[in-house]
This record gives C-alpha cells, sequence and structure tokens, in this order.
C-alpha cells in the first residue's frame, strides 16, 4: 500500500504519522519526505505491508494540519490512454512494455489525428481511434478525443509525440493528468522544430522533457529530463535520431514515476521520490 501526504509543515509530522501507522498495525517499508521552506509545505511517500487501510485516511486527519491532501492507495494498476500523430517511437516503447506487463499499468486504446499508427496498434491488438483534424473545428476534435477517452476512463493520457495544442477547456477536464514528452530540454528550445533550432545555434547538449500539461504551452511541472552532449560532427537529421531515443527513456522513466505515485505537484513544481 502507498500513502502520499502533502501538508503545512510543522513540527512532529514524521513522528505523528509512524504512530497512527504503528496504531493501525502497518509496518512502514520505506518512508521519503521533504518540506520545502520557502512553501512551507511537507511532502511525504510511505509504502507500507499489506493491511486494512479503510480508517486510515480518517485518523491520519487528526494529526494533520487542516487542508492536508492524503492519498491512501492500494497500488491499483493504472489505465492509460495514449495520443499520437506520426511518430513511432514512444508509442512502440509504450506498447511493448504495456504487452509485457512491465509499464506500471494498462494502455486502455490508441488516439492519433493521422493513421500512420494505426497498424502497429493493430500488431498489438490496441484498439485506434483515427480522429483526423483536418475534417473537423478544434472544438469538435477535442470533444470527439474526450467522448473516446471518457469511455475507458483513464487515469492519465499519454501525449506519446502528439503534436497538436490542446485548448485550455481539454486540459481543465484531466488537471495534472496529462503527460507529455517535449523533444527539448526545457526552458530553451520551446516551441516547433527544436532539432534544427538546436543545430542552427550549434549547442553541445541535447535532452527531452516529461512533463504534466498545462495552459502555458511546454511550461507545465516538470517530471523527468535527460540531456546528452553532442558535437560539430552531428547533423540535424543524427540530432533527431539521438533526440528520439533521448525522448523514448525519459517518457519511459516518467511514466513509471507517475505510475508508482512518486510524483506530487504544487504550483508548477513537482516533488519526485525516485
Amino acid at each position: 500500500m502507498i500513502i502520499v501526504i502533502q501538508c503545512k509543515d510543522q513540527v512532529g509530522l514524521v513522528a505523528s504519522i509512524s504512530a497512527i501507522l504503528a496504531q493501525h498495525q502497518l509496518n512502514i517499508v520505506s518512508m521519503r519526505e521533504h518540506v520545502d521552506k520557502p512553501e512551507d509545505i511537507f511532502f511525504m511517500r510511505l509504502e507500507v505491508e499489506d493491511g486494512d487501510g479503510s480508517e486510515l485516511e480518517k485518523t491520519l486527519r487528526t494529526v494533520l494540519p487542516a487542508g492536508a491532501m492524503i492519498s491512501v492507495n492500494p497500488i491499483p494498476h493504472k489505465k492509460v490512454v495514449v495520443m499520437v500523430t506520426k511518430e513511432y517511437h514512444c508509442l512502440a516503447d509504450i506498447l511493448i512494455r504495456n504487452f509485457f506487463n512491465t509499464l506500471g499499468a494498462t494502455v486502455q486504446c490508441v488516439i492519433g489525428n493521422h493513421d500512420t499508427l494505426k497498424n502497429i496498434c493493430e500488431r498489438f491488438d490496441m484498439p485506434f481511434y483515427h480522429l483526423s483534424h483536418q475534417e473537423m473545428s478544434k472544438a469538435q476534435l477535442e470533444q470527439n478525443m474526450i467522448d473516446v477517452i471518457n469511455q475507458y476512463e483513464p487515469d492519465y493520457i499519454v501525449l506519446a509525440k502528439f503534436m497538436r495544442i490542446l485548448s485550455p477547456a481539454f486540459v481543465e477536464k484531466f488537471p495534472m493528468r496529462i503527460i507529455n514528452i517535449h523533444h527539448s530540454f526545457l526552458p530553451a528550445f520551446i516551441g516547433a522544430n527544436p532539432y534544427k533550432k538546436a543545430f542552427e545555434r550549434g549547442v553541445k547538449l541535447i535532452g527531452a522533457t516529461a512533463h504534466f500539461v498545462s495552459n502555458e504551452l511546454d511550461e507545465g511541472p516538470i517530471i523527468a529530463q535527460q540531456i546528452i552532449p553532442v558535437n560539430h560532427s552531428f547533423t540535424a537529421a543524427t540530432m533527431v535520431k539521438a533526440g528520439q531515443e533521448i525522448e523514448t527513456a525519459v517518457l519511459a522513466n516518467a511514466l513509471k514515476l507517475v505510475f508508482e505515485d512518486r510524483v506530487l505537484v504544487y504550483k508548477n513544481k513537482t516533488v519526485v521520490f525516485g
């Protein structure tokens, strides 16, 4: 069982929480905590051996500050919907992990605004919905996507190189539940053609960033990042190839962290208990 707590900091929180768990005969296997001193916020993630957690949240609230956020999570297997455009590398990695039950979640379906990746989904017997942005307005497209998503009631939506900007109305329906992989080490080279911009700038490092989607383009809370060195021998094309490998790795890492309830969001930042 996983317990996640976020609240105002105060003296004795760790002792009080530990005492409550002992009272419920719950043995702590792992405990991680962090305090953001400027914000005066306490964060904690605990793994405990299986036990009766039915009354645990109620009891914890008796020792925690008012307004505390508590999640008592018996490690449910998350459900996700994946959205794509044409690039296959991130989707292929997700489908393989899903097939071998190493994703930490179950992919319910894939939505694409092109049908380019329909074939790979069919090979994995994965439902694929082609919703073309060329045949309808943005509002209608997003409503159709929402209709499909709501059929599956996913915990998270993964943008595996979905190259369309989502409206604030869409994002608002799934707050901090949409995970994007961005082809740049944010905040540098925001927007389109980052590798071309990086090549023209003569950069010596390229990277990728996985983040939650917010209403500000590529400005949502960051979950994971990675960089690799490049040099003058790299072309824009070889940067793209290297970048795709980073994108795949960073997204896989970010999904693992999120699915294991290791990421806590506050304001536009995250606490990540690795």
